[in-house]
């Protein structure tokens, strides 16, 4: 581990250098420049970092924005609760693999319906997830409408299209089901927050040094782990590397064994956005042990092992735009070398 880290697994802060030797530093720097000019063709990009071998080798922010500017995660945060799940499947209270045991559902066929299969997007559950048109849009309701005040509870209503397992739908309200069973899972209180932040605050932000990252709660209390937490550039790049090194911290470990590989395991394949799905992380298909934390209008936290590399990109990006802007990003990724597979503390590569 670099010196990211002291021995106690608490977060000193990267250091700050020139890309190593063996860094192409002329596409590196060449593709941030043109991103930073803001073109219209890749939208707005706010914060770039990539941490290359355990140190900050670029680091840039746009107009208004510095690296001490908090912003939004959007669909990013999935990633952050894989790693809640992680944490409290590796305390013994949560088996993703059983029925989710839900009451709403106790009485049809969503009862089959287990939390692995909600983290690999294949409930079965009906969702409109449409950011544009907001009169048919599940997800705009959920957020921003009707089911504003308890996103879990607006979810859990939907009703059972597909068998469990049987279908691929990508749902937000799906991430916010799962945020609802792990309060569920570690005993929280009806409409409190108060195990929640605990579990958010001392075994995640606070481990990995994410001294301003915030998570937004709805009124009933849920975290709503498909959109909403905000962290700097540096900090969102804090989380991935937990997922660089394999779930650890120095000799410490916070995800349990493998569980860095549960995330990248395949379930499905998107033809919009040409990335695979694994469990509320994607994967880019010529990178075949990254992992990628995705949200809405370009928010990027690429992880990839075989180059020893996190990259964050935040910003705003419409739609229409987002394939020219995966494709310059991976114009930048393309810059760093491949390396000697990491190697985790479970004995095998991350």
């Amino acid at each position: 581990m670099p010196e990211s880290f002291n021995g106690d697994a608490t977060w000193v802060e990267w250091a700050t250098s020139a890309p190593d030797a063996d860094v192409d530093r002329r596409i590196l720097d060449a593709q941030i420049a043109h991103l930073m000019s803001q073109p219209e063709a890749l939208g707005e990009t706010q914060a770039i970092v990539a941490v290359h071998r355990g140190k900050v080798v670029a680091e840039a922010y746009g107009p208004g924005v510095d690296a001490d500017s908090t912003l939004i995660s959007w669909s990013m945060a999935k990633s952050i609760t894989h790693a809640l799940v992680g944490i409290t499947v590796g305390d013994g209270l949560l088996d993703v693999d059983a029925p989710t045991a839900l009451p709403e559902w106790s009485r049809d066929d969503r009862c089959r319906i287990t939390t692995q299969h909600l983290l690999e997007m294949r409930s079965g559950l009906s969702w409109i997830e449409d950011y544009v048109d907001d009169t048919s849009s599940d997800v705009i309701d959920m957020l921003f409408g009707s089911g504003s005040d308890n996103n879990a509870a607006f979810a859990t209503a939907k009703l059972l299209e597909h068998e469990p397992g049987s279908r691929w739908l990508y749902s937000s309200g799906t991430t916010n089901i799962v945020t609802h069973i792990l309060a569920l899972a570690i005993g929280e209180t009806t409409g409190s927050t108060d195990r929640m932040m605990k579990l958010l605050q001392q075994r995640l932000f606070d481990v990995l040094g994410m001294s301003t990252a915030t998570a937004r709660f709805d009124s009933a209390g849920t975290f709503v782990g498909s959109s909403y937490v905000f962290a700097t550039a540096r900090e969102f790049a804090k989380f991935g590397y937990l997922y660089l090194n394999d779930g650890t911290v120095d000799d410490k470990r916070i995800l349990p064994t493998n569980w860095v590989n549960h995330a990248r395991n395949f379930s499905a394949y998107d033809p919009d956005n040409g990335f695979c799905y694994g469990s509320h992380w994607w994967t880019w298909p010529s990178e075949p042990d990254s992992l990628v934390a995705l949200g809405y209008e370009g928010q990027y936290t690429w992880v990839i092992p075989h180059r020893d590399l996190v990259l964050v990109r935040l910003g705003k990006t419409d739609a229409a735009k987002r394939d020219a802007l995966t494709q310059h990003l991976l114009s930048v990724i393309g810059a760093f070398p491949i390396s000697t597979p990491r190697v985790g503390k479970s004995g095998e590569s991350a």
